[in-house]
This record gives structure tokens, sequence and C-alpha cells, in this order.
């Protein structure tokens, strides 16, 4: 097949390369990336990968299958358009929002399949098949790959725990105006060494408080690496908000402390003030209470620690394919239609 990777924001990088990895290993398709410039001015695979940041470019390689992990892909791209998603975040609506775009919705677990099944039979226009989260596959094969550089941290900083700060980006659910002084507390009073790892999205002025405050802590680690799940293995603890990290987390089958979540169902220790942020810790690493809650999310949200997600995915595709054929186009009305080309433009059609 000839397969599109429509990388439009940064953390869809790590979501979208092992389905690259994937195909390389089969030796049975092609691969370009779209790459969106305007949000990805430097593309970290430029060297190893073949990308494009040009649509015409995208539609003249006329593809057979496009897997996109954000909420939009340009209607009049030929190939299968599979949503794939960027996280676990039920609780936000716009995660099950159908804008129209795809015809294949590729889901995590059984609890976002059935949502989906229900909503495919409304709209009567897309397929549902579970297959598991990609970014699970570099989970599966890189479990134990950050053991040495976590003991050697805690050995540097003479600490004991690993903590994750890992906040959403969003100004009306992120924890960041308000943690701070506590998360500054918890360092002094927990032998721990804190991790502050951003959404690409997050403020610029957030991104700057938070890096200087850093720099004049002792325990404290601003990283820089757009990889989040590689500190996710790393941690004993993650502290967060209303992120879709948390069920990353969480199907790792390790403590989350989140403050004011706006969750409806809470699988985890959840604050309301950030005083509490110390006893809250305490809690995390010693209430075997939040281990069942735990396996809950792992049996439904994701169960697919296998390594065979991409491999479900690309047989999925072909199968679409064989069953239905290689779409020119979807049928949208007129807003879909404008909004996709106000995002990237129009193309020259042959």
């Amino acid at each position: 097949m000839r397969i599109v990777l429509f990388c439009e924001q940064k953390y869809a990088i790590n979501i979208l390369s092992p389905i690259q990895e994937e195909a390389q290993n089969t030796r049975e398709h092609d691969i370009l990336w779209y790459i969106h410039s305007r949000n990805i001015p430097d593309f970290p695979l430029k060297d190893k990968v073949k990308w494009t940041n040009s649509i015409q470019e995208i539609y003249n390689y006329s593809p057979e299958v496009i897997f996109v992990p954000c909420n939009i892909v340009p209607y009049y791209l030929p190939g299968v358009k599979i949503q794939i998603f960027h996280g676990y975040a039920a609780e936000k609506k716009d995660h099950w929002v159908i804008r129209r775009y795809f015809d294949l919705y590729f889901t995590q677990g059984p609890f976002f399949t059935k949502g989906f099944q229900r909503l495919a039979s409304k709209y009567k226009d897309f397929e549902v098949v579970e297959t598991g989260w990609p970014r699970q596959d570099w989970i599966f094969h890189n479990l134990h790959h950050f053991d040495e550089e976590k003991h050697q941290l805690l050995q540097q900083y003479q600490r004991e725990k690993l903590v994750l700060y890992a906040p959403t980006f969003s100004p009306s659910l992120t924890s960041l105006p308000y943690l701070k002084k506590d998360l500054e507390e918890l360092v002094q009073k927990k032998n721990i060494l804190l991790l502050l790892k951003f959404h690409p999205l997050t403020r610029q002025e957030w991104i700057d408080e938070y890096r200087q405050w850093a720099n004049h802590q002792t325990n404290v680690i601003w990283c820089e690496d757009h990889n989040i799940t590689k500190y996710q293995l790393m941690a004993d603890v993650m502290i967060s908000d209303t992120s879709s990290t948390v069920y990353e987390f969480l199907l790792l089958n390790k403590p989350v402390i989140t403050y004011k979540t706006t969750a409806k169902d809470i699988y985890w220790i959840d604050i309301q003030n950030g005083n509490d942020l110390p006893q809250a810790y305490e809690q995390a690493l010693h209430d075997d209470s939040s281990s069942a809650k735990r396996q809950w999310i792992i049996d439904n949200y994701d169960p697919y620690l296998d390594g065979k997600v991409c491999k479900r995915m690309l047989e999925a595709a072909q199968q679409y394919i064989k069953d239905h054929g290689v779409p020119e186009k979807r049928k949208l009305n007129l807003w879909r239609k404008y909004t996709s080309i106000k995002r990237f433009g129009k193309i020259k059609r042959h």
C-alpha cells in the first residue's frame, strides 16, 4: 500500500512512528509523511524518512491509506482516511465528535469501540475496528529501555523516587497556574526528583515560567525531549490534571494524582487543593485499592500491550480496501469542506 502518515502536530510524531517501523519491517508498503510546517518547523525524522510539507505532493502521491492522529484531514485527498486518535481522553467532548472526514476509526480498546460503534450506527458512513493504540507498540519494545537512565538520575540527585509532572495545555483545564508552589513544597518534603514535561501546545509564558523555576531548584529537571512516553516509563508517580496522559500512565499500572480533573469517572487520586499534594503522594505510593481501578482501565481502555497494534492496523486497512476499494474523496457538507481548505489549502487536480 501507499501510505501517508498525516502529522499535523509535533506530538503526533511519536504516535505515527510505530506504524512507519512496522511498515518497514513488512517491506510491503511505501510510506510518505505529511508534516505541517507551521506546527513542526523542524521535523526530527527529516533525515530518516520520506516526507513532505506540501499537500499537493500528498495528492500527487495518490495514497491508498492515510493514518491521522488529529481531528481533520483534507477531504479531497484520495485514500482510506483512518482516525487513530491522539490519546485516551474520553472525558473531552471533542474525542467523540464525528467530523465526517474518516472512513475508518481504529479504536484503542473495548470502551472506545462500543462508543464509536454506536456512532457508526447513527452516521452510517464509517466503520470501526479495535486495534489498540500504535504508541503501545513502542512501549512494548522499550518497556525497560530507560531503567538504567532512571537509576543513574536517582543516584546522581540522591533521591528515592522519580515523579513526573505532565499537565494539559488547555488554559481552561490546566493546573499550571496553581501548582508551582505546591510542587516546590512536595520536592522539599518528599525524597523525590521531579521531572517537568509539558505539552508542545502549552502557552509560552507558562513554559518560560516553569523552565526558569526548574533552573533554580535542586531536584527539579526540565525535559526538552518531545517523547513524553520515555518519562512515563521512568516515573514512579505522575501528577497531572485533565490530560490524556493520565490514562497512558494508568495503562502502565502506575499511580496518578490529578488536580481538579473534569473526568466524571476517576480511577486515581484527585485533589481539589494543592496543599494536599504531599498527602496524596503518600497515598499514591501505598494505597493498594487503586490497583484494581487501574486494572479496569487497562482491560477496557487499551489491553493491547502485545507489540502487534500496528500490524493489526495495516491488516485492517488492507481488508477495508479489499472490501470497499480506495475512495477518491469523502462527501462532506460545505462547512467541513471550507474548514479543510482553510487549514490545508487547495490542490490542482490531475
